[in-house]
Parts: structure tokens; C-alpha cells; sequence
């Protein structure tokens, strides 16, 4: 399918949602389970292109897997770091996560692995994860242009010691290290310097590895290497995940498109189940941002509703670099709202599916706003009247995902490429249009 013409909201809607699996614990759940010594079983699985390149890279490496994608379950037979094959090329599509989770996890074992994606990958950066996986001793080499993938691992074991990230541009880098830690030789130390980007994302696989046995410490770095700069130190035990029945989480992210759409139409409603305050996605807090702006909230320990505004929603100020995923569906809700809302420090969306900052700026303006950017932020003031228009999405799932949300209310907005969606959520368009309808 070329594109999706989006059909605007006929009434108020009120609506429970429950949307897929977490893509973000999914593609943790699945290495964790490969690392530890027996059957774990995961539930609630996301099957999307993500997950898919990350299940056919630990096909690649030999690992034993039961996957039933109607039921949402996956049984892996983790054996350590002893992977069946010691040599094997991991395509890893244009998945953040599975390259930079798998590169960590692949100097554990013996052998030689390549991992490479398709051609935007190459233009995403991976070398503050090569460079700090090489302090801990592992030996990866790049096989195309400098600092960017394919990468070739030579794997012997990790033989752990300190590594440290200055300004991380991913927290995936951290989070790579930090799955792959306690299966190295001796302990390991994560120093991070300055701000790190979605750096919840880096609370949410600290917290999966005590779900699977492994329980790290945070703190300030010892005695002798105080700074005044914002320093923190994870400790990582040597230590080994345990076997385990798993649940998954929905995807917080995904979620918010939903919510969005409830906070932009009076009387309208959209609960989404098993999200809340006890969820490990940071991206849940974008719930908060909704509420910022004028929207009804409330939150329980399991679940999250957003309720629209008789008196709509109002433009804001905000730093966004604890949530950046977040981003495209704010820049759209902004269109909707009285006065300009300016996001900043997010940097590193133009290092992610598309340069995200650039793509908004395109998008928005053919909608008729006002929009602009710097190398870390965007401003939009709102149109008065939102222009028809088809919008590209450049093979990113956001953009397709945040721009349907400007459809249902305003006529004439076409998504071109909806299929780009298949990343993380395929059925995204039917699972709108019914909650809205």
C-alpha cells in the first residue's frame, strides 16, 4: 500500500486499549534469555521488524527457539556464553537495539561475527559502543567506513575492568555494555559522564537484570575521582541471568499516539492497559507532558488514561532528551495547540531511523506551521487552519505513526508509506481507527 488517507473523528470517543508488546523489553527479554543457562519462556511478545532482526540474529548464533507468533510467546534455551555457532553474520535491518545489544553480547563468546544492517544503518554511528566494549577488551574492527557499521568481532570473552561514556549519544551503548557485564572475567565499572540521551532507558535495563538475578549498584565514583561534572558509576557484578517465565510489557511508545488522540478531542477518553506508574518505559511519562499541556490524567499502578480538554491544550516548553521517542507526537499535538511549543535538547534524533528534526521540519511546514530548528531543537507555532497535504515518512514508524494523529483532526492528510509502521507495530492504522471510531 502507497500510503493511508486518515478519516477525521466523527464524536467523542472513550476507548481501552491494549497495544503490542514492548519493543524495548522485548529486545532485552530475548539476549537475557539467550545469556542464561536454561528455558525461559517470554509472553506477550512484539513481533515487528525490530524484534524479528533481533530473533533472527540468535537463530544465526545457533540459539534453540519455540516461537508462536499467535500466542505472543517465545521459549529460548539459553546456554550461556557457549553459543552454538562460532562464526555468523547478523543482518540487523536498520534496528538499533539488536546491533548495538547483539555487538555487546557477541564478544562474550568464541568465534567471529559480523554485524551489519541496511544502508541507514551505515550512517548510524556506533563507535562510543566499539570504543568502550575495546576498554573491557573485546576486539571489533570495522569493515566499512570508520565508526559506523558493518563491524567484525573477534570474540575471545570479555575481560571486564572499567569503561567510560562522556555525553552518551545512545543510551543503547550503555545499555549494551551493561546486559553483557556480568558475563566478563572480572567485575565491571560504568562510568558515565554529563547528560546520557533517553537515559531511562538505561534505569529500565538495570532493572531487567535484577528481574533475571542480576542486581548492580549506582553511585558516585570512589575516592580520588570526584568531578564536578554529573558523574555516576554502575557496578556490575560477575553473575549469570536465571531462567526464567517472563511477561513483557506494552509499548509505551506506541501508547502514545493514543493518548494524543484523547487529548485533542473534548470528551474523549483513551485508557491504555498495563501501563502505569509501575511500568519500566520511561516513555510513559509523556502521559505528564499531555497533562502539562491541558489534558485530563490519571495514572494507577497498572494503567494510564488521558482525557481531552473542553478547554484544548496549550503549547509548552520542554526538554525532551530523557524522551525523545516522544518527540514527533508532541511536534504534531503542538499543531493543535494555542501558542508555540518548543522542544529541546534532542540532539540525537537526527542520528536515528531518519535525521528526525529535519523530517518534522518538512512535514509540519506542509501543514501549514511555522517550524524551527537547530542542531538540538524544534519550535512550532500552530497554523490557524492545517493545509492538506500527503506526508513522507522517510521509513520511520514515528513519523507515520505521530502524523495519522493530525488526521483525525484536520481534513485531507494522506500518509505515504504506511507500511514503514512494520518496525514496531503493524497493525498501528486498524488499532486507530478502531479506537477513535
Amino acid at each position: 500500500m502507497s500510503h493511508i488517507d486518515i478519516q477525521p473523528v466523527a464524536k467523542p470517543f472513550r476507548r481501552t486499549v491494549r497495544v503490542p508488546g514492548s519493543k524495548s523489553i522485548t529486545n532485552r527479554a530475548l539476549p537475557m534469555a539467550a545469556l542464561a543457562n536454561g528455558k525461559s519462556t517470554l509472553t506477550g511478545v512484539l513481533f515487528a521488524d525490530d524484534t524479528r532482526q533481533m530473533l533472527g540474529a540468535l537463530k544465526a548464533l545457533g540459539f534453540e527457539l519455540a516461537i508462536d507468533e499467535a500466542a505472543k510467546t517465545v521459549a529460548i534455551t539459553g546456554r550461556g556464553t557457549d553459543f552454538p555457532n562460532k562464526q555468523a553474520e547478523l543482518f540487523c535491518g536498520n534496528s538499533g537495539t539488536s546491533i548495538r545489544f547483539l555487538a555487546a553480547m557477541c564478544t562474550l563468546g568464541k568465534g567471529t561475527y559480523t554485524l551489519d544492517g541496511i544502508a541507514r544503518m551505515r550512517q548510524r554511528p556506533i563507535d562510543q559502543l566499539v570504543d568502550q566494549l575495546g576498554a573491557l577488551g573485546a576486539k571489533i574492527s570495522y569493515t566499512g567506513q570508520a565508526k559506523y557499521p558493518p563491524i567484525r568481532i573477534d570474540a575471545d570473552g570479555l575481560r571486564g575492568g572499567m569503561c567510560a561514556f562522556t555525553d552518551a549519544k545512545s543510551s543503547q551503548y550503555i545499555s549494551a555494555v551493561l546486559m553483557a557485564a556480568p558475563y566478563a572475567k572480572t567485575d565491571v565499572w560504568v562510568t558515565l559522564f554529563g547528560p546520557v540521551t533517553s537515559e531511562p532507558y538505561v534505569e529500565m535495563t538495570l532493572r531487567m537484570m535484577e528481574q533475571w538475578g542480576i542486581q548492580c549498584t549506582v553511585g558516585r565514583p570512589g575516592e580520588g575521582r570526584e568531578s564536578d561534572e554529573v558523574v555516576r558509576e554502575i557496578h556490575v557484578p560477575l553473575g549469570a541471568y536465571e531462567p526464567r517465565a517472563y511477561a513483557i510489557e506494552p509499548d509505551a511508545s506506541n501508547a502514545s499516539y493514543f493518548l494524543a488522540a484523547a487529548a485533542l478531542s473534548k470528551d474523549s477518553a483513551i485508557t491504555i492497559e498495563g501501563l502505569g506508574k509501575g511500568s519500566l518505559q520511561g516513555d510513559v511519562a509523556f502521559a505528564d507532558v499531555l497533562h502539562q499541556m491541558g489534558a485530563g490524567l490519571s495514572f494507577g499502578r497498572d494503567f494510564v488514561t488521558v482525557t481531552g480538554s473542553a478547554r484544548g491544550l496549550t503549547g509548552i516548553e520542554i526538554d525532551m532528551n530523557h524522551i525523545p521517542d516522544m518527540v514527533q507526537t508532541l511536534a504534531v499535538v503542538a499543531l493543535f495547540a494555542k501558542g508555540r511549543t518548543h522542544i529541546t535538547n534532542v540532539a540525537n534524533l537526527r542520528i536515528k531511523e531518519t535525521d528526525r528534526l529535519a523530517a518534522l521540519e518538512n512535514e509540519l511546514r506542509k501543514l501549514g506551521a511555522k517550524v524551527e530548528t537547530t542542531a538540538d531543537s524544534i519550535t512550532i507555532e500552530p497554523p490557524s487552519t492545517i493545509t492538506p497535504a500527503s506526508i513522507a515518512t522517510y521509513d520511520d514508524h514515528r513519523m507515520a505513526m505521530a502524523f495519522a494523529i493530525a488526521g483525525l483532526y484536520a481534513k485531507g492528510v494522506r500518509i505515504l508509506d504506511p507500511g514503514c509502521t512494520a518496525k514496531t507495530y503493524p497493525e498501528y492504522f486498524a488499532d486507530l481507527a478502531a479506537a477513535v471510531g
